[in-house]
């Protein structure tokens, strides 16, 4: 029954997921249609947001509450966003917060799939499995970045509203799940929706300080990480205990994430801002090359779990982490090289991200109880998707005030000089989480 549930949650997060893509490539557009153009970024940086707190909060619950319910909520939600999107972007005026409201409404429909696939994963499939299915995951969610690229490439000479309208679909998947998900509802214990909503306002407030740089923002997000701390050590039924966070080698893990994961939604909108400005090409026309990345990234996804048994966890991150380092280094260097040259760098750094999933979570989930399960899988998607919307929220600032135009290593100027060193920025950050995953990682692999 937990395959049977799995297959159609990964048809359904793969649906929802390509909005995301789609969006995340065209953003910019879609913020000149609505008047915004300062403000595009947004369109990305606060559903992803959303999705990060929805991920911890989906992937905590899975500990306490039936799937069932969740899975449940989730889908409606997605479908509902979806079509308010459309309509009120297509039929009226389209307007910037509109835009973001229905983006967030997928955005948090969509990820309920993510995180109850995850979950059942973690829970109820023997350890061959688990990082089959990890990579499956993966490769799902790298499958739906090609086609939301696609898409949103098609669309954008249409109509970018017609995005909305892709994950409908899922709602005629419903009865399936409702079949074969677990109807159990965890430890039994009560819901802790307050710790939920301390720390998740406590994660938007700073991820939203990267997005608008009022300081008021971060003082309010430590504020409200310092009462957590507080409240979980009074709280009679915290969701999560300070001895959570007293597992070092869980810590250990997450701070890789933050680093490997900052750049995780730069590539794409960085080809299309290249293709653009450097090569005057139109969005739709940067898609079908940008594609290829993806395709790659599907192709190692489903292929991790076979890599992982062949070389081992160790040496597959080694390897996904130097193939995006690399590639964005070489990106930074051929930013003038043609429009090929950048569509064949971009395969090697979505090879990266590929192959990178999978044995990420797999160290970070491995340093935790199965009873922590949940909590993991919500805390692990956490850090992903905040320190990637953090990423693309510094990445939309530089992009749109030129910031780094003014000097160049390869001789670059304009738009072109502004990109090349926006990639070589990326790749400081993974050669940073290079070196911490170097020192650290046999204490955290240790038994």
């Amino acid at each position: 029954m937990a395959v049977k549930a799995l297959i159609p949650l990964l048809i359904t997060f793969i649906l929802g997921t390509l909005c995301l893509q789609g969006f995340n490539l065209v953003f910019q557009q879609v913020g000149q249609d609505v008047g915004a153009a300062g403000q595009a970024s947004l369109i990305t940086a606060i559903p992803g947001i959303i999705l990060g707190i929805v991920c911890f909060v989906y992937g905590s619950l899975g500990d306490f509450v039936s799937l069932k319910k969740l899975v449940t909520i989730g889908i409606v939600t997605l479908f509902v966003g979806s079509v308010f999107g459309f309509a009120a972007s297509y039929f009226f005026t389209p307007n910037l917060w509109v835009v973001i409201t229905a983006r967030v409404l997928q955005t948090a429909g969509e990820q309920v799939a993510g995180s109850a696939f995850l979950v059942v994963a973690t829970k109820y499939l023997k350890n061959s499995l688990k990082v089959v299915f990890f990579g499956l995951f993966t490769a799902g969610y790298q499958l739906s970045a090609a086609i939301g690229v696609f898409a949103a490439g098609f669309f954008s000479s249409i109509h970018w509203a017609f995005l909305f309208l892709i994950p409908t679909v899922t709602i005629l998947l419903l009865p399936v799940l409702l079949a074969n998900l677990p109807n159990a509802s965890g430890t039994g214990e009560k819901v802790d929706g307050w710790g939920f909503v301390i720390f998740g306002l406590g994660a938007a407030f700073l991820a939203l300080f990267f997005s608008y740089q009022a300081w008021w923002m971060i003082v309010v997000a430590i504020a409200l990480f310092g009462f957590f701390a507080y409240y979980i050590h009074v709280a009679k039924h915290p969701f999560v205990t300070p001895e959570f966070f007293h597992n070092t080698k869980w810590l250990t893990a997450t701070g890789y994430v933050l680093l490997l994961f900052f750049p995780n939604y730069f590539f794409s909108p960085m080809f299309n801002y290249v293709a653009t400005n450097v090569y005057s090409l139109d969005t739709s026309t940067a898609s079908r090359y940008i594609v290829w990345g993806f395709i790659v990234a599907a192709v190692l996804g489903t292929s991790s779990g076979w890599i992982i048994g062949k070389i081992g966890r160790h040496a597959a991150l080694l390897t996904s982490i130097c193939l995006m380092g690399g590639g964005f280094v070489l990106a930074g260097f051929m930013v003038n090289s043609g429009i090929l040259a950048l569509t064949a760098v971009g395969c090697i750094v979505y090879a990266g991200a590929g192959m990178l999933y999978s044995p990420t979570v797999s160290l970070v989930l491995g340093s935790l109880s199965k009873d922590e399960s949940g909590r993991g899988v919500g805390m692990n998607d956490l850090a992903m998707n905040t320190t990637a919307s953090i990423g693309i929220a510094i990445m939309g600032t530089l992009l749109g005030s030129n910031a780094l135009s003014g000097f160049s290593a390869i001789g670059a100027t304009g738009e072109a000089a502004n990109a090349s060193n926006v990639f070589f920025f990326a790749a400081a950050v993974i050669v940073v989480g290079l070196v911490v995953y170097l020192a650290t990682h046999k204490k955290v692999e240790a038994e």
